[in-house]
């Protein structure tokens, strides 16, 4: 089974794939939206959950998202497909990488949540949105981070992150001043995996003639005990609410 499809299946009950529940996702867009008639990027949208729910917010807001996986926007345009006629005309779609996307206008609210793997690390993402951004505007990021002193295995897995004070130094350094942010809870965390990691394995004895199903419980397997044993203890995810402090 390819990634993206066994990516679908493990978010299928977590569609924000990232360790956030409603209540935070609904928060930072809260921060992150300055005006009711703001237009809204999504760099890295795959299937266009925080674009929808950027426009529930409001009836005037607009939205867009860019996406390399034609996969990921095909979810987003049947996600959308429930939505008024007139949200829909305030959802736009771009198949491209993220890194390539140039637009006729800027955007209030530039976001990228834990797609930052397609820029190349937190500040290239910066960088990208920076060149979107409107004046006044506002960006939304989340990355990892190390809590704790991570494995060596950790690390191999994950990347080479940070502390959060770290994280934070380097982003104001670059020019940035935090608004806003939002450390993910342990409870947060802990139910990104269980949900990716169980739905997969329930796909998998859901679907025992599959040709699919052995490899799929066998990674679900894996990965929920990577988790375990290699970063659960040292991984922590935040959320931040940037505005430029200069112009770099």
């Amino acid at each position: 089974m390819n990634r993206e499809q066994m990516s679908r299946i493990a978010h299928a009950n977590h569609p924000i794939k990232s360790p956030l529940d409603d209540d935070s996702v609904a928060e930072l867009l809260e921060r992150g939206i300055s005006r009711p008639d703001a237009r809204v990027l999504d760099l890295g949208c795959g299937g266009g959950e925080w674009l929808l729910r950027a426009l529930a917010s409001g009836p005037r807001l607009r939205a867009e998202g860019v996406d390399v996986s034609e996969d990921a926007l095909a979810q987003a345009r049947e996600a959308a497909s429930s939505l008024s006629a007139q949200e829909q005309e305030r959802l736009v779609l771009h198949h491209q990488p993220a890194a390539d996307f140039t637009s006729a206008y800027p955007f209030d609210l530039v976001l990228s949540v834990g797609a930052t793997h397609a820029f190349g690390g937190l500040l290239p993402t910066l960088a990208a949105a920076r060149k979107h951004l409107a004046p006044g505007g506002r960006v939304l990021v989340g990355d990892g981070f190390w809590e704790r002193e991570p494995s060596p295995e950790a690390v191999e897995m994950l990347g080479d992150l940070s502390d959060l004070a770290t994280t934070l130094d380097r982003v104001t350094a670059d020019g940035w001043t935090p608004v806003h942010g939002h450390v993910s809870t342990r409870r947060e965390l802990d139910e990104y995996e269980w949900a990716c990691w169980g739905s997969l394995a329930a796909w998998a004895l859901d679907h025992p003639d599959d040709p699919d199903s052995s490899e799929v419980l066998s990674t679900a397997t894996t990965r929920r005990s990577e988790w375990l044993r290699s970063y659960r203890d040292s991984f922590g995810f935040v959320c931040l609410v940037l505005r430029p402090t200069s112009h770099h």
